[in-house]
């Protein structure tokens, strides 16, 4: 039912972290299959994705990518976002009863600094999930995967999601 993908360059550690949340997905049969679009890693990128059984794509058209997908439904993430407790649950419950785009809810406990929430943010800071229909009917030559998600209304998912930059920022103070 749902395709999980993202984008990555050099996200070896990101990538697991994101993965290792996806798993109670796929426990419930939910997820289908992940993707991940390789912008050139020389890190150990590909071997995670290939331990934990995603694609690993180093070209491809984005076009194709969507169409390939074996969910009806695609959940685009960063590296490093993890959808917290419930997530699965909050996924089924919006693509049962809804056909629109949805966002997961911000986490409460990793919230951006004043100064930073006024500066720009990734589209898929709290992830996006979109059918594959409404995905493929958007696709341009040359859109990158946030370009999906950009200009389109969405509800907000029931289970929140810690964001990318909160991983990696928790990584950088832990090395230090």
């Amino acid at each position: 039912m749902l395709t999980i993908i993202m984008e990555c360059h050099n996200d070896e550690a990101e990538l697991a972290q994101t993965l290792s949340a996806l798993v109670a997905g796929a426990v419930e049969g939910v997820v289908r299959d992940v993707i991940v679009l390789d912008h050139g890693s020389t890190d150990g990128s590909a071997r995670v994705a290939d331990a934990a059984g995603c694609r690993f794509l180093t070209d491809w058209d984005l076009k194709d990518v969507v169409q390939s997908a074996r969910g009806d439904w695609l959940l685009l993430l960063e590296p490093g976002a993890r959808p917290l407790a419930g997530w699965v649950d909050a996924v089924t419950d919006h693509v049962a009863i809804d056909l629109k785009p949805a966002r997961f809810a911000a986490s409460r406990n990793h919230r951006r600094g004043f100064l930073q929430r006024l500066g720009r943010r990734s589209l898929l800071e709290q992830g996006y999930l979109v059918s594959k229909r409404t995905a493929a009917a958007g696709l341009r030559p040359g859109m990158a995967l946030a370009d999906i998600a950009n200009g389109r209304a969405v509800r907000e998912l029931l289970a929140e999601i810690v964001p990318a930059w909160a991983v990696k920022a928790m990584r950088i103070k832990t090395q230090n």
